[in-house]
């Protein structure tokens, strides 16, 4: 996914001279932000993480790079060094998630009891596998999965080569389909996937 138009680049270098041009930025993509940090951390802790990212993102907007993937993945990359310093508290919200089902983010799903009851037993598998993956996995895999973006983006988020984002994501999802008992190519366990991680995990290699 590219930046949005009115280019998120541009308003980076021109927020050198003109500071308050960033505040278009946290506009555009804190609310997405917020999201991903509520579903890694939970409500109390995405307030916080999501300022910090943004602060530290015009602390340091000058080392900004135009020729990386774009700037998403750089405010998802600072967002993922903020989570890190909250490993436990991310943690112990998936084994929260794991024993009561319920994801933040995921209120609204579904209107209909028997899919809800089902999506949150399904939640509960999926969280526990989540909190047993390494943080490593978990960050590329909920980057891919949550974030919605693709090898090089992640890549370029985590500063690590393609090659790992792979290998980490395919790990990741053994993993999971071990704990879930997804199945086929497309690892197809039905709706009650919907409300933690959507079927995107079990997609095959888009590259």
């Amino acid at each position: 996914m590219t930046d949005l138009a009115g280019g998120d680049a541009e308003l980076i270098t021109a927020s050198l001279e003109e500071p308050e041009r960033f505040a278009a930025l946290f506009d555009r993509h804190a609310p997405a932000i917020h999201r991903y940090v509520t579903r890694r951390l939970g409500r109390d802790a995405a307030d916080d993480v999501t300022a910090e990212t943004f602060l530290t993102a015009f602390r340091i907007r000058a080392r900004f790079d135009p020729a990386r993937a774009g700037v998403r993945p750089w405010l998802y990359g600072i967002a993922a060094k903020q989570i890190g310093r909250h490993r436990r508290e991310e943690v112990q919200a998936l084994k929260l998630l794991a024993r009561t089902g319920h994801d933040p983010v995921a209120d609204s799903w579904t209107d209909a009891a028997d899919d809800r009851l089902a999506a949150e037993a399904a939640a509960r598998r999926l969280a526990g596998a989540l909190a047993r993956l390494s943080a490593g996995d978990r960050h590329v895999l909920l980057l891919f999965a949550w974030a919605d973006l693709g090898y090089q983006e992640i890549a370029e988020a985590l500063d690590i080569p393609v090659g790992t984002v792979r290998s980490r994501l395919n790990r990741a999802r053994r993993k999971l389909r071990g704990a879930t008992g997804a199945t086929g190519a497309t690892g197809a366990t039905g709706a009650a996937d919907g409300p933690l991680i959507e079927a995107r995990i079990h997609e095959g290699d888009p590259a």
